[in-house]
């Protein structure tokens, strides 16, 4: 297994961005149906979600997250010494996105600066990445920026995922302290079975299938897509999530010698309101340290986390201690869990914002040439 046991590392700050645009699942009453709209509420207990605009992407989002940080949080630029951008809504096939955001965050070239191409489980992931990497050489200070945007490659004929995605980003402070310090201390655990990659997946528009036709096909679930649109196959996923994610997150309790109900909050992936419920079930979790903010913002794949942080705690004025266990799950399939102390004081609000890099936008040579 991965599991990590960082004695050095803490969470310094959280922060979330979500685009202006405020999407309501009521509106599509009258491209899916009004009965099918209410079961799904019902159901998902996703009622809004956010979208952005056309040229506004992952990174964005994740920009103004991190910008949020460093201007509140007073932070020397220079003292950045690792950004990690973990996404699978990327800026381009090439560069990678961190090397765009390390440009606009004004970072030295001091800074290490790379993707990792996971959605869900970003959060677990790019932290103990992150977190390892910082405990074995001399960065002190580094960024973790996640972010999705998955309405750009979903077909809107899609009921299975056009009404449950939403779109965000976020961004994680983190800092390597050698003296005691009660919020010192990162543990987690990374798993991913391969098996299951084509449970999530977007068929057409690497290199392995250059040539894939854009027809619009009716699947077996009754959907239309598009090789170039993202397919999921609801039941495997479910079955997935409902085995292995409390197994794991067991498992890891065990390892760190912990109870559920020893954490003050329960940071969940927010995959769905059944999902969440029944997770929390079967770990003998409370609910009421199990917040859900899915009805605001949709499943917001690697955002869905951090914005969850934000969204619950980043309005209080309080420099209380929360224990926090946090798990993403999915694409992949791949899923981690870890925990860490956060002080509330640290966790910066949501942010709203239709920004984009405009210098990013690349349709001719003159444009290439421009900057």
């Amino acid at each position: 297994m991965a599991f990590f046991n960082l004695k050095k590392i803490r969470i310094a700050a959280v922060a979330s961005a979500v685009p202006t645009e405020v999407v309501r699942v009521d509106s599509f009453s009258d491209r899916f149906g009004k009965e099918y709209i209410n079961k799904f509420v019902n159901s998902t207990g996703v009622r809004e979600f956010r979208k952005t605009k056309k040229n506004q992407t992952a990174s964005d989002l994740a920009f103004a997250a991190a910008e949020q940080i460093l201007q509140k949080k007073n932070i020397d630029r220079d003292s950045i010494g690792a950004l990690i951008f973990v996404a699978h809504s990327t800026d381009y096939r090439r560069p990678a996105t961190a090397c765009v955001l390390h440009k606009r965050l004004g970072l030295n070239k001091n800074c290490a600066s790379f993707d990792i191409g996971l959605a869900c489980s970003a959060v677990p992931y790019g932290l103990c990445t992150l977190g390892s990497m910082m405990e074995c050489s001399d960065v002190n200070r580094a960024l973790l920026l996640v972010g999705e945007t998955p309405n750009k490659i979903t077909n809107p004929l899609d009921k299975s995922s056009t009404l449950l995605i939403g779109e965000g980003g976020g961004a994680f402070l983190v800092e390597k302290e050698e003296e005691d310090n009660e919020l010192k201390g990162l543990t987690g655990m990374c798993k991913s079975d391969g098996n299951g990659y084509r449970s999530i997946i977007l068929p057409a528009g690497g290199f392995r299938n250059p040539d894939a036709p854009t027809t619009v096909f009716e699947w077996a679930d009754g959907n239309k897509r598009s090789l170039y649109d993202v397919t999921m196959q609801g039941d495997d996923v479910f079955s997935f999530t409902i085995s292995s994610v409390p197994r794991t997150i067991k498992e890891y309790l065990s390892l760190v010698k912990s109870d559920i109900n020893s954490y003050d909050c329960l940071a969940f992936h927010q995959a769905n309101r059944f999902i969440l419920n029944l997770l929390c079930k079967k770990l003998k979790g409370e609910n009421n340290k199990m917040p859900i903010c899915l009805d605001k913002y949709g499943n917001t794949s690697a955002a869905s986390i951090p914005l969850l942080l934000s969204d619950t705690y980043g309005d209080i004025s309080d420099s209380r201690i929360i224990n926090t266990l946090m798990s993403g799950f999915g694409v992949g399939l791949s899923w981690g869990v870890c925990s860490a102390k956060l002080n509330v004081d640290d966790i910066l609000p949501v942010i709203e914002t239709d920004v984009f890099f405009k210098e990013g936008i690349i349709n001719s040579p003159e444009d290439y040439y421009a900057f």
